[in-house]
């Protein structure tokens, strides 16, 4: 099976160029052709990641080489694939969820007319991010990335007859472009200082290096991070994002594209254990995004943006996870998996709801679904309390040890986390009491339903595994699986016992369950949101996104605008005018020389004449004189 691994990514990519190239003539079956591929995806992924797992602990990397992708002198790349217990890990991520996504979408694009067209944009995507992380070399990764970066412009502008789904995609875009800068400068500062962008290769050397290249390494890396993982600066684009199909929100905001980031610092955990600057960087990024993500997703009114909230906040743990080095790279990818799993399951859950809400995204017009969406209700539930890490919960297990290794690192890191857990399940909370209990609010022409179970079995699924996800903590499994891929996991003393350090979350997580019980459980929840000028200056900067975009527009999209006019006036008036001035006196000179180019050979005779004349006269003058 591992001889094979080049399958993962032919499969999807060739099953959605097909959709795409066969036209209409694959409408009727064009997406149970994309689910088989993606399907075939995660059985072979399945297959070979048991095989690895049989091998002994120091033989667990495989790396399949294809063919030489670019050979210009000493630079070599070929495009290789190498599958060990990191990659192995999102191989089923990508491909279990992406199926369970595939299937939802079935029931839930039935009557869209391009369907053909989305599914074929599923399996690209999927294809794209299976390069990203099997990738052997930096530069083959990048290709992912920007593959991913092309699929989801695709499906996030999916909807593109809506101006806010085209205008969501082009910043979506643009935002991830600029993080790509860092990934490219960071290629070819590989390339210079170790004549090498395999990751093997540049793991190998930059123990050689010094740390002020280690620590450029790790910069520019985060700032790719940030840009694909929606980590502060370059978080603004991911709320917009949700105007794309909620199949998409689940694919790309729970378990792969926002995850890619952190595969990114996890992946090159040599050159950010060479250098605590770039660490550190990390942990500051991680933490603001994780308290501003928690902040705007308690004042969100749209059930999708809400959740997109959440994803940032959540994305921000794993990425402080990430940058605590040894000490935590093993339990940043435990929170990504068992994140995949709960928010995937929330996101879908969501688009369940608004399917039998009439598409209507405001949750202060659902309430009381719990009774007429019975399944949705209990599996959205399971994801509820993963999330907010209920005891026993997958998210109580991932999150924990993400809280444990930030105190062991910093007291008020570890305070940043503690308060982030709190803020979570309050916001979390107010999600379920507006969706699911209180009083109908919903209009007289509303009928809520229940989905079908095409779109409802996939949400059994991910909420049994946001349940059981926990059990890969059981016997330090994940510690030791990641093991060849990131190295052994540091555990420090604590002061307290841990079940004590895990009681206080909980009853941190209580207390924000509490005080959401008290703010919108117990009084009626309003069908119209109060305005701006109704609320705190809390509640109003959370609802701007803690002025993201105006910050964006300040410092970049304004300057950028009058930039773009000034070289597009200076362009027309300054050169473009000095050209046609210089022509235009050019052609001036031109028809006042050929004047006298007449033509006639009397008038010639007659110039000869005067010529003549004045010469003779000028003798004459001269003679005299």
């Amino acid at each position: 099976m591992l001889d094979l691994v080049w399958l993962l990514v032919v499969v999807p990519l060739v099953s959605g160029l097909g959709l795409l190239v066969w036209g209409r003539g694959a409408d009727r079956f064009g997406h149970l052709v994309a689910t088989a591929a993606s399907t075939f995806a995660f059985v072979l992924g399945l297959l070979a990641f048991v095989e690895l797992w049989g091998r002994p602990e120091d033989d667990r990397s495989f790396v399949r080489t294809l063919f030489t992708w670019i050979s210009a002198g000493p630079f070599e790349v070929d495009m290789a694939y190498r599958f060990d217990p990191l990659s192995a890990l999102f191989v089923l991520l990508i491909t279990g969820v992406g199926t369970l996504i595939h299937v939802y979408s079935i029931g839930y694009m039935e009557h869209d007319p391009r369907r053909r067209r989305f599914f074929a944009y599923l399996n690209i995507f999927v294809a794209a991010m299976l390069t990203l992380v099997l990738a052997e070399d930096y530069l083959v990764m990048f290709l992912g990335w920007e593959g991913v970066g092309l699929a989801s412009y695709l499906l996030i502008g999916f909807w593109q007859h809506k101006p806010s789904a085209a205008a969501a995609a082009k910043k979506a875009f643009v935002i991830n472009r600029v993080g790509d800068v860092g990934i490219a400068l960071a290629i070819m500062l590989m390339f210079a200082q170790f004549g090498t962008s395999s990751i093997g290769g540049v793991n190998a050397s930059i123990g050689s290096a010094t740390t002020s290249v280690a620590t450029a390494l790790g910069l520019l890396l985060l700032l790719g991070a940030c840009g694909k993982s929606a980590q502060f600066p370059l978080q603004a684009w991911l709320l917009d994002a949700m105007e794309g199909p909620t199949p998409v929100s689940a694919l790309i905001h729970a378990a792969t594209m926002v995850t890619a980031g952190v595969y990114l610092v996890v992946r090159s955990n040599a050159i950010f254990d060479a250098s605590e600057t770039a660490r550190t960087a990390v942990i500051v990024v991680g933490l603001i995004t994780l308290l501003a993500g928690a902040w705007i997703g308690c004042t969100k009114d749209d059930i999708k943006k809400a959740l997109a909230g959440s994803t940032m906040s959540q994305i921000g743990y794993m990425m402080l996870a990430a940058g605590l080095g040894p000490a935590g790279y093993a339990f940043a990818i435990f929170h990504l998996v068992t994140h995949g799993f709960f928010k995937a399951n929330m996101f879908l859950g969501a688009g369940s709801v608004m399917h039998g809400m009439d598409d209507d995204v405001d949750m202060r017009r659902y309430g009381a679904l719990r009774a007429a969406m019975p399944v949705t209700f209990l599996t959205f539930a399971m994801g509820y309390l993963a999330i907010i890490g209920f005891p026993g919960f997958s998210g109580f297990w991932s999150k924990d040890k993400i809280i444990e290794a930030a105190f062991a690192h910093n007291f008020w890191v570890g305070m940043g986390t503690l308060l982030g857990a709190g803020v979570t399940a309050f916001y979390m909370t107010r999600l379920m009491l507006m969706t699911f209990f209180g009083e109908k609010r919903w209009a007289d022409e509303v009928h809520p339903h229940e989905s079908p179970k095409v779109m409802t079995v996939p949400l059994i699924v991910l909420a049994a595994a946001s349940v059981f996800g926990g059990i890969m903590l059981l016997g330090y499994w994940i510690e030791e699986w990641l093991e060849p891929a990131v190295g052994p996991t540091e555990h420090h003393d604590f002061p307290i016992p841990v079940w004590v350090f895990s009681v206080i979350v909980t009853l941190v997580v209580a207390a924000g369950v509490a005080a959401a019980w008290a703010t919108y459980g117990r009084k009626p929840i309003a069908a119209v949101a109060p305005g701006d000028d109704e609320v705190s200056v809390f509640t109003r900067a959370g609802r701007h996104e803690l002025y993201g975009n105006a910050v964006n527009d300040t410092i970049a999209v304004r300057p950028t605008r009058h930039l773009t006019r000034f070289l597009v006036w200076f362009d027309g008036k300054g050169l473009d005018g000095f050209v046609t001035a210089l022509a235009d006196r050019l052609g001036d000179t031109s028809q006042f020389l050929r004047r006298p180019q007449t033509g006639y050979v009397r008038s010639y005779a007659l110039s000869i004449f005067g010529g003549a004349l004045v010469v003779v006269l000028a003798l004459l003058v001269v003679t005299l004189a």
